[in-house]
C-alpha cells in the first residue's frame, strides 16, 4: 500500500507541480545545449504569467513538438527584427545570452501580441523554429518555466 500512494503522489507532482524535461535541439544554445537535461516548474504558471526573458517550455502548435523557447514579448507588447537586433515597443532590446551569428541582413515584423499570448524565440535565433513560424502562443498553451538546468547549461 505504502508503495502505491509513493507511486500515486510522485505521478501527482510530475503532473501539476515539477517535471524533467529534455532540450530536444540546438535552438536554445549557448544558453542550454540539446540534450541539457531542465526541472521546470508547472505550478506557478497558474497564478503568474511568464514575464519577458523567462525560459518556458511548451508544444509547437504545428507539429506538437515539445519546445523550449525564451518569452521576448508579451500580450500587449509589439516585437520585430531589424537587422538582426530585437526590437521591442519600437526600443532595441540588449540580450547578452543569444547567438546573434548569421542574423546580419535579418528582418522580421514587428508584429503585435495578443493579450494573454506570448511570443517565444529559441537563444540561437539562426536556427530556431519559434513564433516567427507559428505566431504567438496562449499562456495557457504553455507545459511549465525552467526551474533549474541539471546539466548542459551553456
Amino acid at each position: 500500500m505504502w508503495f502505491a500512494l509513493v507511486i500515486a503522489a510522485l505521478v501527482a507532482v510530475r503532473t501539476f507541480v515539477a517535471e524533467p524535461v529534455r532540450v530536444r535541439s540546438d535552438s536554445m544554445e549557448p544558453t542550454l545545449r540539446s540534450g541539457a537535461a531542465l526541472v521546470i516548474d508547472k505550478l506557478s504558471l497558474r497564478w503568474r504569467a511568464p514575464r519577458r526573458g523567462e525560459i518556458v517550455t511548451g508544444r509547437d502548435p504545428t507539429t506538437g513538438e515539445p519546445i523550449v523557447k525564451r518569452v521576448v514579448a508579451v500580450g500587449g507588447d509589439t516585437i520585430g527584427i531589424e537587422d538582426g537586433q530585437l526590437v521591442r515597443n519600437g526600443a532595441p532590446v540588449h540580450e547578452s545570452y543569444i547567438d546573434n551569428n548569421d542574423m546580419d541582413g535579418y528582418y522580421f515584423g514587428p508584429t503585435a501580441v495578443p493579450s494573454g499570448e506570448v511570443f517565444l524565440l529559441g537563444d540561437h535565433r539562426a536556427d530556431s523554429v519559434d513564433s516567427r513560424r507559428y505566431g504567438s502562443v496562449r499562456v495557457g498553451e504553455l507545459d511549465g518555466r525552467l526551474l533549474v538546468a541539471l546539466w548542459g547549461r551553456g
